[in-house]
């Protein structure tokens, strides 16, 4: 059994609230020379990485660049920063909520991203907090999807966050969302919803699938207007889109949502227009650090209830 290898720190500091890119060479040795291994492994165009290599911008675990002869070493860190990418800027603030010496609650808004993905890098939550908070060792404890606005659960120091990553792997936060959505009398509330839930790699849209329920969601109807519902949605398990495909399965598809019952996409990246009216009203858990008992309400409210015109115009 081999030996786990303790990460070197980075030798690259933060750029923007954003980490650098580290790579470990495989010990599957099947290349002569670093650069021989990162133009393969890595989407780069072509030169990027010899571009890269001769400006010195690809470092060691010293902080010494890496040279484009440099060979092959199996189990070597290498570092680099990623070009950032054009991104638009999300015309709202994250709200902080909550922060001691060990979290940071935080109030996303809708179509920023929590962590760094793809095309959405600095214009992330995190980003944002660990420059606007002078908190780089921050770490996302959890997930929203983009699109969804409201409360996140960050961890201040690395070391702790596995103690608040475990109270959401084994179901111990209590989430409250809220949503505005088709209201239909024939559809009885409250009810839970039970199914298989799938998300298939390189597919827009998670579905429903016969099998072992994996997903479990509790329905409840707050209020009925014009012909709209409020509600408010209590997930028993984390499933990709599980709420949305949830409500959708019962016939009251969540406004502005893009992908289901359909996929409307892709919008232009600054089209901040009629966001999906999900949002993540309450966070309740027991601190497993301070033992302490936290509840925390999103002060955000839902544009397609407070004010439908505005929404849909």
């Amino acid at each position: 059994m081999r030996r786990r290898t303790r990460i070197p720190p980075s030798p690259l500091p933060q750029r923007d609230g954003v980490d650098p890119v580290r790579v470990r060479l495989p010990f599957q040795q099947e290349w002569a020379t670093v650069r021989d291994h990162l133009v393969a492994r890595l989407s780069a165009g072509d030169g990027v990485i010899d571009a890269m290599l001769d400006a010195g911008l690809i470092v060691g675990a010293d902080g010494r660049a890496v040279t484009a002869d440099a060979p092959y070493v199996p189990g070597l860190y290498v570092w680099f920063h990623r070009a950032l990418p054009d991104e638009a800027r999300v015309p709202h603030p994250v709200e902080v909520v909550y922060r001691d010496e060990h979290i940071v609650v935080a109030d996303k808004p809708h179509f920023l991203a929590t962590t760094p993905r793809g095309s959405h890098v600095a214009e992330t939550a995190l980003a944002r907090l660990r420059r606007d908070l002078d908190l780089p060792a921050l770490t996302a404890a959890h997930r929203l999807d983009r699109l969804t606005a409201g409360l996140l659960l960050f961890t201040v120091r690395p070391g702790e966050r596995g103690a608040y990553q475990t109270l959401f792997r084994d179901r111990r936060v209590h989430k409250e969302y809220e949503a505005v959505a088709p209201y239909d009398p024939a559809v009885a509330l409250p009810r839970t919803r039970h199914s298989r839930i799938i998300k298939e790699r390189g597919v827009l849209t998670a579905r429903e699938v016969a099998g072992e329920p994996n997903a479990t969601s509790l329905v409840e109807l707050l209020e009925q207007r014009a012909g709209l519902g409020r509600y408010r949605l209590l997930p028993r398990t984390g499933q990709t889109h599980q709420l949305r495909v949830h409500m959708n399965a019962l016939g009251l598809p969540i406004l502005g949502d893009r992908l289901y019952p359909e996929v409307t996409g892709p919008e232009p990246a600054d089209d901040f227009r009629r966001p999906l009216q999900l949002l993540a009203r309450v966070l309740e858990f027991t601190d497993p650090v301070t033992g302490h008992t936290h509840r925390f309400v999103s002060g955000r409210t839902l544009e397609a209830w407070s004010a439908y015109d505005a929404w849909a115009g």
